[in-house]
């Protein structure tokens, strides 16, 4: 079966300029990467979860926050590990000073025996979308296209 993920690019409208939230994942792995390291807040979900719901409880997990919509679908993207992405554009503020992430646990440093717990993202922030387009994950770029010809 192949993977999925589903999220939601959150956006809002300031002095006439569209911004996009987006996250960065927490941990050692990403610690030092910034530009293509930003991503849409998202998570896998399983086979018979809808997945705008999917995206609505990531986006909770990640950042504390219940978004509620409207939404509007974007075209799904397709990684060339074969994962497909379902994403949801949504209007929207959260003031990322009140961020808070879940956590996952990792052995760190490698072959430590080290158990350590690392937030899922260690930060969100707003971007005007030209900026986002260098923060974020390449191939996810296509959704902040689309969400510019959406909403114009």
């Amino acid at each position: 079966m192949t993977k999925q993920s589903a999220g939601i690019l959150l956006y809002k409208k300031s002095a006439g300029e569209l911004f996009v939230f987006l996250v960065h994942p927490g941990g050692p792995f990403f610690a030092k990467k910034d530009l293509g390291a930003w991503s849409i807040p998202k998570g896998e979900f399983s086979e018979g979860e809808e997945p705008l719901t999917a995206a609505r409880r990531e986006f909770y997990e990640e950042t504390g926050v219940q978004i509620d919509g409207p939404f509007m679908e974007l075209s799904p993207i397709k990684l060339k590990s074969g994962k497909m992405i379902f994403a949801w554009a949504c209007e929207g503020d959260l003031d990322t000073a009140k961020i808070k992430s879940n956590t996952f646990d990792l052995e760190w440093p490698p072959k430590s025996g080290r158990i350590q717990s690392f937030p899922e993202i260690d930060k969100g922030d707003w971007f005007p979308t030209a900026v986002a387009k260098t923060k974020i994950n390449e191939r996810q770029s296509a959704f902040i296209d689309q969400s510019i010809e959406i909403i114009g």
